[in-house]
Parts: structure tokens; sequence; C-alpha cells
């Protein structure tokens, strides 16, 4: 097995990050390291080029989103940590499979509509091809195993796409076409103030998200004025079905806990919120307070963090390289 994942270096990771992502990459790393598989995490920075970010910032966001990853518990010797802008054959395999890839398989991308929305004369041509990018990003290393959330199966299925019609045109079985890897335990995390959305950086309001960086007041204070509802919990994950907020609660208490949601409205049933958000809180403080400090610390030394990458970019290269001969071979580019 080989997976292959990458988070946009574009701000602050936030308790929806961690819970819906690099905590599952933790669990990943050690079961697939276990069984003698590779697991690739990488920050896209060049998938951040299609968003206005001054160059500095991106530099800084990189090292910070690193250090992140490795203070939640990716170790750098049982997964391989870089950035993308480190390992050319990312964007020289996305060249060449631009060649392959279609204009009406991008235009169908959700992602592409809704970010472009009405302005799409004005959108940069990168927002439009990062697909393609991301492909590149999974096939280069011929990975068996992409995780994703809802969201990206779209961009899987196009990878799988390109990869299908790369090997028909060219008379050659070079890619694998990787499978969806979705963690059941992967939960879905919402706003504090609204239910019906996810949990975001770029959201105005810093209230909505638990940001990795807070300190313990403000975890609890957020949690104190996340939104809810008067009723006490029920006795049933099914009756909250209409009550997103209050669903959000549990399911975010549950993954931090590593419990069923039943069997945390199994305990609460009946109570109140006010009983219930102090202890979220202090749930919340006691997981992620040790993965702040750790982070607190490897900020403090950037260079270290720099070092895990530029290593993690030395073993990357070195699994992407025959791959991007290949496919260059295959296209009569090398002879």
């Amino acid at each position: 097995m080989r997976i292959v994942s990458g988070i946009q270096t574009t701000g602050n990771l936030h308790l929806g990050n961690y819970l819906g992502a690099i905590k599952q990459w933790v669990a990943m790393q050690n079961d697939v390291a276990a069984t003698g598989g590779d697991c690739l995490f990488f920050l896209a920075d060049l998938h951040s080029l299609t968003v206005a970010i001054p160059p500095a910032e991106r530099a800084r966001t990189t090292i910070e989103m690193a250090a992140t990853l490795l203070a939640a518990g990716i170790d750098p010797d049982k997964a391989i940590l870089f950035n993308q802008a480190r390992v050319p054959a990312h964007a020289e395999l996305c060249w060449i499979l631009q060649g392959t890839a279609r204009m009406g398989w991008l235009g169908r991308m959700t992602q592409w509509k809704d970010k472009a929305g009405k302005n799409r004369e004005g959108a940069s041509v990168g927002l439009f091809t990062y697909p393609v990018l991301q492909a590149a990003d999974v096939l280069v290393y011929n990975a068996t195993h992409v995780p994703v959330g809802e969201d990206q199966k779209q961009h899987l299925e196009l990878a799988r796409d390109i990869a299908t019609k790369f090997n028909t045109d060219f008379d050659t079985e070079l890619f694998t076409l990787p499978e969806p890897f979705v963690s059941k335990a992967a939960p879905r995390i919402m706003s504090l103030r609204d239910g019906a959305a996810k949990m975001s950086k770029s959201d105005p309001s810093d209230m909505t998200r638990i940001n990795l960086t807070d300190d313990d007041d403000a975890i609890a204070q957020k949690f104190r004025k996340a939104r809810t509802d008067p009723a006490p919990l029920p006795d049933t994950m099914d009756a909250l079905a209409d009550r997103p907020e209050a669903r959000n609660l549990v399911t975010i208490f549950a993954a931090l806990a590593d419990r069923t949601p039943q069997s945390v409205v199994t305990e609460y049933a009946g109570q109140g919120f006010g009983t219930f958000k102090p202890a979220l809180a202090d749930l919340a403080i006691a997981r992620l307070g040790p993965i702040r400090d750790r982070l607190t610390r490897l900020l403090d030394n950037p260079d270290a963090v720099t070092a895990h990458l530029v290593r993690g970019a030395e073993r990357a290269d070195a699994l992407a390289a025959p791959m991007l001969q290949a496919a260059q071979h295959a296209t009569g580019l090398q002879v």
C-alpha cells in the first residue's frame, strides 16, 4: 500500500483539519509502516499559487503547517513529509498529463464552478487546471490509495480518468488507478456558529473554529459560546438529525475521545449544554494543549522543521523519479 495526501499551505490549521484529516494520517502512518508500505504527506505550496498570498506569508505558513503536522504526530521516520515545490517531478508530470486531460473534464469540476463563480474569465489558469496537478501529485508516486473527503472524490475520479486515458493513448500500463481511502472514523466537523457550514479557516469570524494555536482560555470560551439549542441531549444520535449544532458538538466530543457518538449521547442523555460544553472544553484542552505546546517548541526552531522537509523531499524525489522517467519515455520525450 502506498498512500499519498496533501494539504494546502493557506493558513493556520484548525480542529476540523485535525479531526478530519491529520488524526487519520497519524493512524495511517502507523498502520502502513507496520506492513512495509509508504505514506507520503505533502504541503501543497504549488496549489497555493492559485490564491493571492504574499510570498513571505506563503513561506511562513509552509513552515508553520509542517510544524503543526509534526506536533500533531506525523513521524518523519514513519511517513514522508515534504513540501511539493521541493519535488519538481510534480510540476513536470503535471505538464505531461495536461496533454491527456480534457477541457470538458475540467470544466465539469464542481470546485472550479464554485471558486470561479461568475468571474471565470478573470480566474487564473491554475485554478482551472489544478485538478491535473492533483492527479500528478498522486500518479507520480504510483499511489494505491488516496484519503479523500466528500468534496475531493470528483478530483480522484478525474485522476483515474487521466491515468486510464494516458495508459490507453500510449499503450502502456504505467499508472495504477488509485483507490479512495475513506476512513469511517473521520468526522465532518462543522462551524461552531452554523451547523450547516464546515469549520473553515477562511471564515471571517474566529469564533467559528478552534485553531490548533488557541490557548486554553480561547478554547473554553469558543465552546461556551458555540451555538446550540435549549433542549437537553437525547439518548440517541438519530434524535439529533434536526439539531445540527448539537450534533456537531457531540461529533467533536466523540472524535476527541475516540468514542462513538452514540456512547456520548448515552452518557449525557437528559443533560443540557450547560453541563456538556464545559466537559467538551476540558476534553479539547487535554487533547489539543500538548499539540499546541509541541508546536510552539518547533516554531522556536524553524531550521529543524525545514530540515525535515528537505529530508522528506529527497525521499519523495527518489520515489517519483522512476515514474516521471517512465512517463517521459512513454510519450517519446526521453529516448
